[in-house]
């Protein structure tokens, strides 16, 4: 765990709502400030600084506090005003034991907070940075979205964080502005989803682009699950693991623009055990649907404008192979770097490592990231074929997997129905290879 620093005494009290937090600003003569980001398996990573110390967040819609975690023996940062609390979240755990913090300084970009409020989970488990392959410490959200006109360009990776006092609209054919709701300090904008009985309901959605998927729904009287799923993993939140039945829907509308053969989950209901209200909510769309757009997120005068954008008639993903994979600490591979007569290779593949160590100019040891198998889906390719959670993969397709990210590993997995696929894995210190075909998930019996 990493060294925190925390002034005053520990009290217990139960989860609140942020008080007394004083507003993100801008330099008085600035209009915005553009922020880069990673946009990693759906999901925007911004970089942070917490009282000076830089760090990694999510930038989430869907949170209203900051909360930090995952925090490792080379993390250093101070926290100030610290006490007790008790934090829930979805997923199928138990509540979460946290420290409160008040009065931090947070800066993103140009842009500073003075008197942040902010949670630190301590949990070593809960940590999404194996599943998305870069370290990440935290979640951000709604103070952001609060204090500017937030533009968001997944094509160009960037959010640009405009002053309200003179951002001015411009005008486009291709843009539409609808009505955004703000729920207890969250977005959510009125749709139509069309099942696949083509039934058209209206439908209230939570704007989630902490989520890396699609589109969920939660079942009710009208809205049901289509026969046509399959059991899956859904991800993980904070209260723990999330499973659900994934299927689609024919199409979801929002505002004038429609999306064919939707990507959609059905979130079991023990996954939502410690949220007692969701109001007239029926469901999220989170970032596999929301990067086919580019937003400006208005939440002073509830309003959102959106323009679709070059990934609006992307394919939607799915897991084909039943495999979920993680990082895993390091490993060393050892690689010859030189051709049988002698000679050093001119084009070699990159391996992303930080410590390499040539050999005689023979031969490369490098410390890379080991990607094991975190799950497998039963009844899916991976799981017929014998490959079991734990399995270190070493290649995909002949490919050696360290010269690729853990997304790119995946969807060579994934690539498309029909495919076969070969993985080479380390199992018990002996090297095995597994033979599998994608196959079509729908066709699957539940």
């Amino acid at each position: 765990m990493g060294r925190i620093v925390c002034h005053l005494v520990l009290v217990s009290f139960c989860f609140l709502s942020a008080i007394n937090a004083q507003n993100f600003e801008l330099p008085s003569n600035q209009k915005f400030e553009k922020v880069r980001f990673q946009l990693i398996n759906n999901v925007m990573i911004v970089p942070l600084v917490v009282n000076g110390t830089e760090l990694s967040f999510i930038l989430d819609s869907g949170v209203r506090t900051p909360i930090l975690f995952n925090l490792t023996e080379q993390d250093s940062i101070q926290i100030n005003e610290v006490s007790e609390v008790t934090i829930r979240g979805l997923g199928e755990g138990e509540p979460i034991q946290a420290l409160s913090s008040k009065n931090n300084i947070f800066q993103i970009g140009a842009a500073k907070n003075f008197k942040q409020e902010l949670y630190v989970v301590l949990d070593q488990s809960l940590n999404f940075s194996p599943s998305l392959g870069i370290p990440v410490h935290g979640i951000i959200g709604y103070d952001l979205f609060r204090d500017f006109v937030v533009e968001i360009n997944y094509n160009a990776k960037h959010v640009k964080l405009h002053n309200p006092k003179s951002y001015r609209y411009k005008s486009s054919k291709k843009n539409q502005t609808i009505p955004l709701k703000i729920i207890r300090k969250k977005g959510y904008i009125d749709g139509v989803v069309v099942l696949q009985d083509n039934r058209e309901l209206p439908v209230r959605m939570l704007l989630d682009t902490g989520s890396s998927d699609a589109i969920w729904l939660f079942e009710d009287d009208d809205i049901g699950i289509p026969d046509k799923n399959y059991e899956d993993f859904l991800g993980r939140g904070l209260g723990g693991d999330i499973y659900g039945k994934r299927t689609k829907v024919n199409r979801i509308k929002i505002g004038y623009f429609v999306i064919e053969d939707a990507k959609t989950a059905f979130p079991d209901t023990a996954s939502f055990a410690g949220i007692k209200n969701f109001g007239n909510r029926n469901g999220s769309l989170g970032g596999e649907v929301l990067k086919r757009f580019n937003f400006i997120f208005d939440y002073r005068n509830r309003k959102i404008t959106l323009r679709k954008n070059g990934n609006f008639s992307t394919p939607f993903q799915y897991n084909l192979s039943g495999i979920d994979l993680q990082h895993n600490g390091l490993r060393y591979v050892t690689e010859s770097i030189a051709e049988p007569n002698g000679v050093v290779k001119s084009n070699e593949s990159p391996t992303y490592s930080n410590v390499q160590i040539l050999l005689e100019h023979q031969t490369r040891l490098s410390l890379v990231p080991e990607i094991i198998v975190s799950g497998i889906r039963a009844g899916s390719p991976a799981a017929g074929a014998g490959l079991q959670e734990g399995d270190v993969i070493l290649a995909v397709n002949g490919k050696s997997v360290h010269t690729y990210k853990l997304q790119q590993i995946l969807k060579m997995l994934n690539e498309r129905k029909g495919k076969r696929i070969r993985v080479l894995i380390e199992r018990a210190n002996a090297d095995k290879l597994f033979t599998f075909v994608l196959k079509d998930v729908f066709k699957e019996k539940p």
